[in-house]
């Protein structure tokens, strides 16, 4: 049941909506083209089993894995989107 001026099923769609852009913005990170027999980071060379597994890879797998510790932030925040929508 939806509250105030919500319809019905509104928090479902916000939810929905969430994933599907989180799906979008890890979609267009994902590497793609011609990838690189060196690491561009370490220069260590990228193994041929992750080059084929991973088209366009331009990273080792060590440094990868330190690349995807660091926090990333969406610039989307439905939460307070009420607010601009009442301006």
């Amino acid at each position: 049941m939806a509250n105030g001026w919500a319809p019905d099923g509104a928090v479902q769609e916000q939810i929905e909506d969430s994933l599907k852009d989180a799906l979008a913005s890890a979609r267009a990170r994902l590497p793609s083209g011609e990838g690189r027999g060196d690491c561009e980071e370490c220069g260590e060379p990228i193994p041929q089993a992750r080059r084929q597994a991973l088209s366009g890879a331009r990273t080792c797998v060590a440094c990868q894995s330190s690349r995807d510790k660091r926090p990333s932030y969406s610039g989307i925040n439905r939460r307070d989107s009420k607010d601009s929508q009442l301006r």
